[in-house]
């Protein structure tokens, strides 16, 4: 399995970390060994003192795609979860400005965390999703499907133009304003609406 990620989909978040808004979405790619599961703690890694989490709803595939037209995109998801796209920000600004990949900010390992997944079927409204994390139980970041600039459809679309979707896949679909540091011992929980997707603690 493979996880594909979108930045710069909500226009708040952007304008936090003063980025441009993108024409078309902006894609990169986390490892399998980035994936962190099961409610395992997060071990801040050693070579970043600037770890933060970006709270995003993520799609998981069910079915071998490529070349999909937007109008059968919702064919190829089943399930809707939530799930933190963890980044090493001094880091990501050191690559920005030279100029170089983001693997080393955006796809180390454990930095990709997923919860529980809904059934597609359980939403009244896909453009409608509400979402939330609690950082040690008071609310830090929280954003709404209907926010993005990108929605889940046109990501499907755009990604699998240049990678074959497999079962089993992931896309983190990009996070809303709100991002922030994490620290040793926080417990960090998310929300999709009031149902709780994860728990997990950072070491």
């Amino acid at each position: 399995m493979k996880i594909l990620a979108i930045g710069w989909n909500y226009p708040q978040h952007n304008l936090e970390l003063s980025a441009e808004t993108p024409s078309e979405p902006v894609v990169f790619l986390k490892p399998d060994s980035s994936l962190l599961r099961q409610g395992k703690p997060f071990f801040i890694p050693d070579f970043s003192s600037e770890i933060e989490y970006e709270t995003e709803l993520v799609l998981r595939i069910n079915r071998l795609g490529k070349n999909i037209a937007p109008r059968f995109a919702h064919r190829y998801y089943d399930a809707i979860g939530l799930g933190i796209d963890f980044t090493a920000r001094d880091l990501q600004r050191k690559q920005k400005a030279a100029g170089l990949p983001w693997e080393v900010c955006k796809a180390f390992d454990n930095s990709a965390a997923v919860g529980d997944f809904l059934p597609v079927s359980s939403f009244a409204n896909l453009n409608d999703i509400s979402f939330y994390l609690e950082r040690n139980g008071t609310t830090v970041q929280s954003g709404n499907s209907s926010q993005m600039l990108f929605g889940f459809d046109e990501i499907v679309s755009y990604v699998s133009r240049f990678f074959t979707l497999k079962i089993g896949d992931l896309i983190f679909t990009g996070t809303p304003s709100g991002v922030g540091r994490v620290e040793i011992n926080d417990l960090l929980e998310g929300y999709i609406g009031t149902e709780k997707m994860f728990s997990f603690r950072v070491k």
